[in-house]
């Protein structure tokens, strides 16, 4: 495997993307004496203080096993403290393969991750479902919400509470744990002093940030980049993420925290001030944007996330859910307005007929709205499903973020279902 540091620094110094820099291997590479990391989903950050080993975060229910022979291959240094960066399936649902494994493990996570656990309990049904459409139909799904479990009921909760900050100290090494809200409001961050080491958890994902997730509960911007700007400010000289390369280097550093932080507070401003002046939704989704060269730097290609759905949950945190259209309000059930239109215009088959026709010159927002229409018109035609399904499989393979085209081949295998 190519040293990972040479990779990260090649990578981000030339702009140039030439390999895959988010691996789901389950290899370990050590980075430095004592220090190591498991490439999964998420990433298993290990460090040896002597007297135990840290681990930051349990990786996936499907990858934890291996994430854990991989860590007992490098060292028989039982590990003594699983720290979760955060409540994610990807980042505790390897943990019951840390408790067989190790005895007198203490897990450590903020006070949110037990309320976290109970709204995964309550939303079982649909957070598997929703994660199946999210993974669904992209390049291997990860095993993530294809099991009656969204977290397995094993899944160990933390018995070392943090709230604001706090430290953990295993033999002569101290690490501090900083919370932020960012992708979620049960985030920690690590740092340990003495050796200048940084683990970001999910804050840094070479990515643009899942601050947006169409799907999910409400990300928080904000708090994101001022937590990066708290990284960046204690002089790291190396990063640990949970997903993606780790990055050595205090400029270098710096530069890849600063970079996302100004992304996200540029998104924040431009959004804010358009509320301010009293301009829809629909205005400001087709008006904010991040330029070209930053979606183009290697940690903030718009791959996973992408802007247009971080600048909808800005307007969700600030403004609520309605979009200022006076219809949507109180809007008619999406059949009975599609019915209506399809007998305007001549039928669904009309309608499908010009959502193809959109498709070919690649207007897809277009095509898609009238795809839908037609659907919802006539629910049960396989014609029609049938060639509702081909918009949404060319309007997936144009689409670059993993939830956009998670979500439309959802909508392409709905109406394939139609067809038999």
């Amino acid at each position: 495997m190519a040293d990972l540091l040479t990779l990260s620094s090649r990578v981000i110094d030339s702009g140039v993307v030439d390999e895959p820099v988010n691996r789901i291997t389950n290899e370990l590479s050590e980075l430095a004496d004592g220090l190591a990391i498991v490439e999964s989903f998420s990433h298993s950050v290990v460090l040896d203080a002597g007297e135990g080993l840290v681990a930051f975060d349990a990786s996936h229910a499907r990858t934890g096993a291996d994430v854990v022979a991989a860590i007992r291959g490098w060292t028989s240094t039982p590990v003594t403290h699983l720290v979760y960066t955060h409540g994610h399936a990807d980042h505790v649902g390897g943990s019951p393969d840390f408790a067989a494994a190790y005895d007198r493990m203490t897990v450590v996570g903020h006070r949110n991750v037990e309320e976290r656990f109970d709204r995964y309990a309550y939303t079982n049904d649909w957070n598997v479902r929703i994660n199946a459409r999210q993974f669904g139909g992209v390049r291997g799904d990860f095993g993530m919400g294809s099991t009656g479990e969204f977290i397995p009921a094993t899944t160990l909760r933390p018995d070392h509470v943090v709230d604001d900050h706090d430290t953990v100290s295993v033999g002569d090494t101290t690490i501090e744990l900083h919370h932020a809200r960012g992708e979620t409001d049960d985030h920690l961050w690590g740092w340990v002093p003495d050796r200048k080491w940084l683990f970001t958890g999910d804050f840094v994902i070479w990515n643009f940030p899942n601050a947006g997730n169409p799907q999910k509960v409400q990300r928080y911007p904000i708090e994101w980049a001022a937590a990066l700007r708290a990284m960046a400010d204690r002089g790291p000289e190396l990063l640990l993420p949970a997903h993606g390369l780790p990055v050595e280097g205090r400029d270098r550093i710096r530069l890849v925290l600063t970079d996302i932080a100004d992304a996200l507070e540029r998104l924040v401003a431009e959004v804010v001030e358009m509320m301010n002046a009293g301009e829809v939704l629909d205005t400001i989704v087709h008006s904010v944007r991040v330029p070209d060269d930053v979606l183009a730097k290697p940690y903030l290609r718009p791959l996973y996330d992408e802007p247009e759905f971080v600048v909808r949950n800005i307007w969700r945190q600030f403004g609520g859910w309605w979009d200022g259209a006076p219809s949507r309000l109180k809007p008619a059930p999406d059949a009975a307005l599609a019915a209506e239109i399809s007998d305007l215009v001549g039928g669904s088959s009309v309608l499908i007929a010009r959502a193809l026709q959109l498709t070919e010159l690649g207007e897809f927002r277009l095509a898609c709205h009238l795809a839908d229409l037609a659907g919802w018109a006539a629910p049960a035609d396989p014609a029609v499903h049938a060639e509702r399904a081909v918009v949404y499989r060319a309007r997936r393979a144009a689409e670059s973020s993993l939830m956009a085209k998670g979500i439309f081949a959802g909508a392409a295998r709905e109406s394939e279902a139609v067809t038999g």
